[in-house]
């Protein structure tokens, strides 16, 4: 297989260290025409989508992608910001935050801080170009998943791992698997909560919904149940509730086969149905609100609770730009560079070109 192209190399060029957050992904635009081609790449996705391909390929090209998109992309428009999507605006802003932190924290260490999308813009394969041609020699790879799911953060590594297959001068790698029990992340999600009941006051059921995923993932062996789990309990005990006040459940569920219980519409129907004077919902799976949280929770969960009798319907907004979620973060980040950040001494730099030019280098 042939190499990509090398970018041109000056010896004594200092090395760059860069922390590349990830994420899922958006459409470009909540429109049908673009809500087409993403679907179609992240539904596409074996990691995603555990069907044999053929079977799958009918389905996903003959039903879904001719009947979904617009429906998709009404829901998108619905909760679309001027800036773009959701998701997107945050993890930029969180981004953009973190390499100040991080510039702060390190006292102006050559560290480059990007983002990158599974699906959609910008690509994997588009920003580990983009970090190469910065020299960026090692790359801390921090998925934006609290809970490790095979079809989240495990999609992600394929796609990272399968590009660097076609680099003749790979950097070194290291990972960020998950942070679903980590100080920092239980934390600062523990005081998005209480800063949201000063100001609103406390509910009589606090529902954790995390993203769900079918239950043969669990019976093969994927982690993310137990860990969502965890996250949930740590939450739980820190807020110091009981287990009846609380209940973690499992959202977006797609097709007929069972998917991990139990479902948060039916939870919110069946506090609906018992006259629950007031429910908050938060989704602490997600860093960043996007589609699921702000269209599917607090837009239809909101009308499960309340078309089944419901009170109150109150939805917690994510982590997003909170500064106890982004020092947490350069926290998890730092911990995970140590050995990384010694930064070279000019002199260095030039004894190391003046050596190579010496034996015949060009540049």
């Amino acid at each position: 297989m042939p190499y990509s192209t090398e970018p041109t190399y000056t010896h004594g060029t200092p090395e760059k260290c860069a922390v590349l957050l990830l994420n899922l992904g958006t459409p470009d635009a909540p429109t049908a025409q673009a809500v087409k081609p993403y679907l179609r790449e992240f539904l596409g996705d074996p990691r995603v989508v555990e069907i044999p391909k053929l079977v799958w390929w009918f389905i996903l090209n003959g039903i879904i992608l001719n009947t979904r998109p617009k429906k998709s992309a009404a829901k998108y428009a619905s909760i679309w910001m001027a800036e773009g999507s959701p998701l997107k605006v945050h993890t930029e802003r969180q981004t953009s935050l973190l390499q100040g932190y991080l510039g702060e924290r390190t006292h102006g260490m050559p560290l480059v801080v990007d983002y990158a999308m599974r699906y959609g813009n910008p690509s994997i394969p588009s920003v580990l170009a983009k970090l190469k041609a910065q020299n960026c020699q090692r790359i801390l790879l921090v998925p934006m998943y609290p809970q490790y799911a095979a079809s989240a953060t495990g999609t992600a590594w394929d796609v990272i791992f399968n590009e660097l297959t076609k680099q003749r001068n790979m950097p070194a790698l290291r990972t960020i698997k998950h942070f679903y029990d980590n100080p920092g992340y239980i934390a600062a999600t523990v005081q998005n909560i209480r800063d949201y009941w000063t100001l609103h006051g406390r509910p009589d059921q606090l529902v954790m919904s995390f993203h769900g995923l079918p239950r043969y993932t669990l019976e093969k062996g994927d982690p993310y149940h137990c860990e969502c789990q965890t996250s949930g309990r740590l939450i739980a005990e820190a807020l110091q509730l009981n287990a009846e006040q609380y209940t973690v459940c499992f959202q977006s569920r797609f097709g007929r086969s069972e998917w991990l219980q139990p479902y948060t519409t039916t939870i919110l129907k069946k506090l609906g149905m018992k006259k629950t004077k007031r429910v908050d919902v938060i989704c602490p799976g997600f860093v960043a609100d996007c589609l699921e949280t702000l269209e599917e929770i607090a837009m239809e969960g909101k009308e499960d609770f309340r078309h089944a009798g419901g009170g109150e319907y109150h939805y917690i907004p994510c982590l997003n730009e909170r500064p106890g979620w982004i020092h947490a973060l350069a926290d998890l980040v730092l911990d995970n560079l140590h050995g990384w950040l010694d930064k070279p001494q000019a002199a260095q730099l030039e004894q190391s070109r003046l050596r190579a030019l010496s034996m015949g280098a060009k540049s």
